[in-house]
């Protein structure tokens, strides 16, 4: 049993070293250059009512883009950059206005799902940890200091060396 399951170990281990993930790339076409991005041109993901999304590309003009035929908010506060910084907006089919992650983000605050609110109280409860301890610590050195003294003021009345 055990070489087999060695074996079976070594098998997951080489094939798992060989798989490479997968670099998200845009479709053909729909990825915004240097110049349509001067031009204020955005990378659009339509999501649809199925579930499926579209990628089309678009140009913002006085803040909104249109989409079949009807008119769409895009507002700086709605574009997404990538980590290459190309404009994305991501919208959805039913809705004039697209997905704004400002107002998720001050909604999880509201809701008390926002993942900071928990590091920000893990973080007192750390530090009112550790201000226990110190105060403890602060003592000691007094303690210490005291003793020393008295050995020292005992050694000075006995007269010193017997």
């Amino acid at each position: 049993m055990g070489l087999v399951d060695d074996v079976n170990k070594l098998k997951e281990a080489v094939i798992s070293e060989n798989v490479k993930e997968k670099k998200f790339r845009y479709p053909f076409g729909k990825k915004v250059g240097r110049g349509q991005r001067k031009r204020n041109y955005v990378t659009t993901i339509i999501l649809n009512e199925n579930g499926t999304c579209e990628f089309k590309k678009y140009q913002i003009i006085d803040q909104t883009i249109i989409h079949d035929f009807i008119p769409r908010l895009a507002s700086t506060g709605h574009v997404l950059r990538d980590k290459k910084g190309n404009p994305i907006l991501i919208l959805p089919n039913w809705s004039v206005e697209p997905f704004s992650p400002l107002e998720h983000y001050n909604q999880s605050f509201i809701d008390g799902s926002n993942k900071n609110g928990y590091k920000l109280l893990m973080n007192r409860m750390e530090s009112e940890k550790t201000t226990s301890k110190k105060k403890i610590g602060k003592i000691l050195p007094w303690i210490i200091g005291i003793g020393l003294t008295a050995i020292i003021v005992y050694a000075i009345v006995s007269g010193g060396s017997g």
